[in-house]
């Protein structure tokens, strides 16, 4: 029996009229409701409120073939890998032994001294679990411990062949290693700085041009360079953003792999172009390797608990995005080195959606999608005409200065996004807890990766900055809440103020119901505060809201807000859906007279 039976079938004509019809009570005319429904992301790539067979962009392959875009591997499931960057050999066995299959390690300077390397690995079989190093200045001895090690290890350098020693150990690698790669493309760095997922995949993919014709003018074949070069990307908790990015990922690397020669296949697509560089002979391509790690941008320190369900959505999407490696940040990351508790979480994230979920039994869960296929074809072609205007620009190095100021750009339009709430963030801008208590006192930070000049931030650093200054004062900063009529009346409005002002780490204190304006005055004037907000209902305000404004100017209150958008006369601003709040609550920092 066809679960369709017994229901009409409905065209997208058929859907525009419903959707007309609901629009129009929601207040919007529009005969043209797929542009009313549909949203832009920072690339300029649309996404729809719906899709069908005429969205496909065309055939994506088979898992495991060219042009990749369905996974490298024809296989399912995921790379389990854990970060390190401090030389604690019982943890680093503590998670082999309870579901980690490879290794990051942070090497050098503030993290695992080269010296302490060999100890920390002393007991770890390299020829079952591959390791991952990031040790910057300090590669070629933290590779020589590895090398040590005999020709079974397995695992990336993280070098770099432009202006780094990557070509050397490249050499080494394919003269006595074959499990061992030399060289790491590292995407975060453009994410952490602010960058779009096109801005991050065009960078990333110049960088492994430079890469490439470093090791190809070395004398190393195209087949041999690409195999050295591992990729490494952002997960984030937008789910199909992420499934998109690795998959567009795999059909740009594949494309450049075409252009120069290598053997695997003719690659289609919607990207087009040319790259320069050498020709190679035969051989075999196996598709881009991608380890996805969750994002360090989206994470909080305040009310870190809900990175756990960001980083799990981010795991969820790498894995179904078809990353071969994947690590989840520990949910404590931002406050500084984790513990053995946040290290368990991080590992069994994925461990529950590999074996619990079931995750991993799935080859290209996503492929075939209407959406998530033309998605990842947009992203694709947006990500490439952006990799060939820094090619014009003279490649990723010449063309740091417009890499910057592009990312840049990207960044102050998500800040203005995070400002005014359009962008929430959950526990910091949207739902806070003004008297969390913290889930353990801060410790040292984790060594950083180098950035190339970049900024690294946080979407949640400008609030949690208030937050910071908040709780530093002798008493908490409040601000008062002027509620007017009954608690039916006042009750969405004051809630709403509150968890505006609760945003900035501000108190709140509610006059009760009512609506005399010398009672809500004179219950102002015991609150000690200079700052007050009217909250009720835009028919009360009508009739009350200038009277109370007025009562308590007299009070002294230095500054009146608003929960809604009317103008009346003592209100000096207004506080809404979509305003600007950090600017909301820079003021009344101010005008609470906040120490800094």
């Amino acid at each position: 029996m066809e679960l369709a039976t017994g229901f009409e079938p409905i065209s997208r004509d058929g859907w525009r009229a419903l959707a007309v019809e609901v629009l129009r009570k929601s207040g919007i005319e529009t005969e043209a409701p797929e542009e009313a429904l549909s949203t832009a992301t920072y690339d300029g790539v649309t996404v729809a409120p719906l899709y069908d067979l005429d969205d496909l962009p065309g055939d994506p392959g088979l898992p495991g073939e060219a042009p990749y875009v369905r996974g490298a591997r024809g296989t399912p499931g995921w790379d389990v890998r854990q970060r390190h960057a401090v030389a604690d050999p019982e943890a680093v066995l503590a998670d082999l032994e309870n579901g980690v299959t490879s290794l990051w390690l942070v090497v050098g300077d503030g993290a695992i001294p080269v010296d302490a390397l060999g100890a920390v690995l002393k007991d770890v079989y390299l020829d079952l679990a591959p390791v991952v190093l990031e040790a910057g200045e300090r590669v070629r001895e933290a590779a020589e411990v590895l090398f040590g090690r005999g020709s079974a290890v397995r695992g990336n350098l993280g070098a770099s062949a432009v202006g780094g020693p990557g070509l050397e150990l490249a050499r080494r690698c394919l003269d006595g290693f074959p499990g061992l790669g030399a060289v790491t493309v590292d995407a975060t760095p453009f994410h952490d700085a602010g960058g779009s997922d096109a801005e991050e995949l065009g960078c990333s993919i110049a960088q492994g041009v430079a890469e490439l014709r470093a090791l190809t003018d070395g004398g190393l074949s195209v087949e041999q360079a690409l195999g050295q070069i591992e990729f490494r990307y952002a997960a984030t908790a937008d789910q199909f953003a992420t499934i998109a990015k690795l998959r567009a990922a795999r059909r740009l690397w594949a494309r450049v792999a075409e252009v120069c020669g290598a053997a695997g296949g003719p690659v289609g697509g919607p990207v087009g172009g040319a790259v320069g560089g050498p020709v190679g002979g035969p051989g075999g391509y196996g598709g881009q390797r991608q380890h996805a790690v969750t994002s360090s941008a989206m994470m909080t320190a305040r009310d870190p608990w809900v990175n756990m369900l960001r980083t799990t959505l981010a795991c969820f999407a790498a894995g179904v995005g078809g990353a071969e490696a994947v690590t989840v940040q520990p949910f404590d990351a931002c406050l500084g080195l984790p513990d053995a508790f946040s290290r368990r979480i991080a590992r069994n994230t994925q461990a529950l959606l590999l074996e619990e979920s079931g995750l991993g039994r799935v080859i290209d869960p996503a492929g075939g999608s209407w959406y998530v296929e033309r998605r990842t074809a947009d992203l694709a072609e947006r990500a490439w005409a952006w990799f060939q205007e820094i090619e014009a620009a003279g490649g990723i190095t010449r063309a740091a200065g417009l890499v910057a100021d592009r990312i840049a750009a990207t960044r102050a339009r998500r800040a203005d996004d995070v400002a005014h709430r359009r962008l929430p963030i959950t526990g910091v801008s949207e739902f806070p807890d003004v008297h969390e208590k913290p889930v353990r006192p801060p410790t040292p930070a984790q060594a950083a990766s180098e950035t190339g000049g970049l900024p690294r931030i946080r979407y949640a650093e400008e609030f949690e900055a208030l937050r910071d200054l908040a709780d530093a004062q002798p008493e908490r900063p409040t601000v008062f809440l002027a509620t007017i009529g009954p608690v039916a009346a006042h009750t969405a409005r004051a809630a709403f103020a509150a968890n505006l002002f609760q945003a900035g780490g501000l108190d709140t204190e509610t006059a009760g119901p009512g609506a005399d304006p010398e009672q809500i005055a004179t219950a102002f004037a015991v609150s000690g505060t200079s700052v007050a907000c009217l909250c009720s209902t835009d028919k009360l305000y009508a009739q009350h809201a200038a009277a109370v404004a007025t009562a308590l100017r007299k009070a002294g209150a230095r500054k009146v807000w608003l929960a809604g958008k009317g103008e009346y006369e003592g209100v000096d601003g207004n506080l809404y859906a979509g305003c600007d709040a950090l600017a909301v609550l820079r003021e009344t920092f101010d005008d609470l007279e906040v120490t800094r």
